[in-house]
This record gives C-alpha cells, structure tokens and sequence, in this order.
C-alpha cells in the first residue's frame, strides 16, 4: 500500500511554498504543524527544475519541519506529486525563473 502524500502550502517570509510530504501531524510543540518525510524530485536527466533545487538546498537535510499553524494555508492529501513552488504572496507568480536564454547575436 503506498504512503499518504500531502501537498503542504504555507507563507514564509512574503512568499508561499509549497512542498509535499509524507508525513503531517501535531507535535510537541503547542501551536505547531510537524511536517516531514519530505519528497523531492530526483532528476538524472539534464532538464532540472531550478525551484525544485533551490527547495532541495533549502530543506534537504530537514528531518521535520515546524511550521507555526497560523503560516498554512492549506494541506491537501494528494495521489501523486505535483510541481513544487516558490510564489510571490502578493501575485501568486513564481519566485524563481526559468534558465535565461542566450542572447541573440547582434
């Protein structure tokens, strides 16, 4: 059977992430979520998604996150994985832009 997947979305520091997880509870910590088990793509192609690694270099080695209930928006058990993201709070436009393309030649 597989493992519940969650879709976490929340607000930190002016922007919305939205990461998915395997694992969401209460914890010890009153006023808290725990979010962990934390799920990534993992390319072995050349096409790399810039968001997807910029939140791998950011929770990569996080085993739980805590984040403060008040900072969620919405937790959503899904059946697959979806794109991970980094939003603008304001405008909902991603963060992170694709890679620049050359430049033409003059």
């Amino acid at each position: 059977m597989p493992k519940t997947l969650y879709k976490v979305t929340f607000l930190n520091a002016g922007k919305v992430y939205e990461l998915y997880a395997r694992h969401v509870g209460s914890g010890a910590l009153w006023g808290f979520t725990e979010v962990g088990e934390l799920v990534f793509d993992v390319h072995d192609g050349v096409v790399i998604d810039p968001t997807e690694e910029r939140l791998r270099d950011e929770f990569g080695n996080t085993r739980v996150l805590h984040l403060p209930m008040h900072s969620i928006v919405r937790i959503e058990e899904v059946e697959r994985k979806g794109q991970s993201a980094i939003r603008d709070a304001t405008t909902g436009e991603k963060v992170v832009t694709p890679f620049p393309l050359p430049a033409k030649p003059r």
